[in-house]
């Protein structure tokens, strides 16, 4: 398939909003702060940027390199890597398995921001700040279609994010990124003025070392970091399929990880300290949203407007990373069988998201689904990509792509092996304990 203008981001600060999306979603504002609660505060904090770093430096942007040396997302990038390392009818059936997880991710993640459209809609009515938010929540997430019409806004508005390809998703995060930040933010400076929140700041950034002698510490942060940054074997391949090749990929990559990271720290900021200023578990997981704060937005001043303000961004972060996610499967079913309409495409893809995840929006049904994706499709998906580039691809066609457009510095052998040796064994670790401890990441 030619490249035409809808497929290239327009500048720089473009792309990085629109990879930050992607990243930065439910994995952040609830995945985040509840796995920093759950596995020690500041010891898991410690962990996970140990992880962040790895994973960006030459994960994340060697799915970056590989998209733009195949001009195309999933499946083509697949196609040629392996065709490089002389495997190339192979290579024609790897990438199907982290593209379905694209597709399988979007159909839970629509459920969930549907769940938080309605908490949006209660906020803006007031209703959230009368109700018994237990009884609130396991009313709507344990009744069938209570979200279906939410669900189906969710859906048709990212569809039509997504009609103009990668100048609508440039423009749309370039709207809804800057809104994310400014409305955590604000959140954040109104928690700090809770009485009791400075044990909150003590747990998140004191770390108790005896949690780093726990192995699973380091399993929850590994995974906690792959979920984070996409690093999927997927969605992230088809936004460096849109960059120019005077991009530094590396730089971009470091760029997103701060962004992304900035992002989990303020929602950790805002449900850490509140959460241990109202006394309630901070590890309390999907709870989090829906019951653990409602009971603090009623509690304060201005609680319904800063209930608004929650909600509101919580749903910008969900829909840029469902663009992803819907951008990933459409770009390689385009690229796979040339003749078809990207609109037709997507109208496709988001009627299939639609038929599956409105039959699945009782928390029973959603919940299985997304730990099949999170244990099975996440880890195995994460783990083929990056065996993909760097032991089936040939080094001197994956160096060459990373150095294109790098202007302080070349990328080679250090960079290379610190993928090989390192980043491809903590793909395969995380994989097999997950599958082995039937682990949700």
């Amino acid at each position: 398939m030619k490249s035409d203008h809808t497929k290239k981001f327009h500048s720089r600060w473009g792309f990085i909003l629109a990879t930050v999306g992607s990243a930065v979603g439910m994995a952040n504002v609830w995945g985040f702060p509840y796995k920093v609660g759950a596995n020690g505060g500041g010891a898991f904090l410690l962990a996970y940027l140990i992880f962040v770093v790895i994973f960006s430096y030459v994960g994340l942007s060697a799915e970056y390199a590989v998209g733009r040396r195949a001009k195309t997302g999933t499946l083509g990038a697949y196609e040629k890597a392996w065709e490089s390392g002389n495997h190339k009818t192979l290579g024609k059936y790897v990438g199907w398995l982290p593209l379905a997880g694209s597709m399988c991710i979007a159909i839970g993640y629509a459920v969930i921001i549907a769940y938080v459209l309605k908490a949006l809609i209660d906020s803006l009515t007031g209703s959230i700040m009368k109700i018994d938010s237990g009884k609130w929540f396991e009313g709507f997430s344990s009744t069938s279609y209570s979200v279906a019409p939410f669900h189906i806004i969710i859906v048709i508005g990212t569809l039509l994010t997504l009609m103009l390809g990668a100048k609508s998703i440039e423009k749309t995060n370039k709207i809804i990124m800057p809104m994310f930040f400014i409305l955590f933010l604000v959140l954040a400076v109104r928690v700090a003025f809770l009485p009791g929140v400075l044990e909150g700041y003590k747990f998140m950034f004191t770390p108790d070392w005896q949690y780093l002698k726990d192995p699973m510490t380091w399993v929850w942060a590994m995974g906690q970091a792959f979920f984070s940054l996409s690093v999927t074997g997927s969605g992230m391949i088809v936004y460096g399929a849109y960059l120019g090749d005077d991009e530094d990929i590396v730089s971009a990559a470091k760029q997103t990880a701060l962004f992304d990271t900035i992002a989990g720290m303020l929602a950790a900021l805002v449900i850490i300290p509140a959460s241990f200023a109202y006394g309630l578990d901070v590890g309390a997981g999907p709870g989090l949203l829906f019951v653990t704060l409602p009971t603090i937005l009623q509690d304060i001043p201005f609680g319904q407007l800063f209930a608004i303000i929650l909600y509101t961004a919580m749903i910008f972060a969900g829909v840029s990373s469902l663009q992803n996610m819907f951008e990933a499967v459409g770009e390689s079913l385009l690229h796979k069988f040339g003749k078809l309409n990207r609109k037709i495409v997507l109208v496709i893809l988001c009627v299939l998201c639609l038929g599956i995840g409105i039959n699945m929006e009782k928390i029973s049904s959603w919940g299985p689904w997304m730990d099949i994706v999170s244990i099975y499709i996440i880890p195995i998906g994460a783990t083929l990509g990056a065996f993909s580039w760097f032991w089936i691809m040939k080094k001197k066609d994956l160096l060459e792509e990373i150095n294109k457009g790098s202007k302080k510095k070349k990328y080679g052998s250090f960079w290379y092996n610190l993928g090989k040796y390192i980043y491809v064994p903590l793909a395969l670790l995380l994989c097999i304990i997950a599958l082995a401890k039937h682990i949700s990441f």
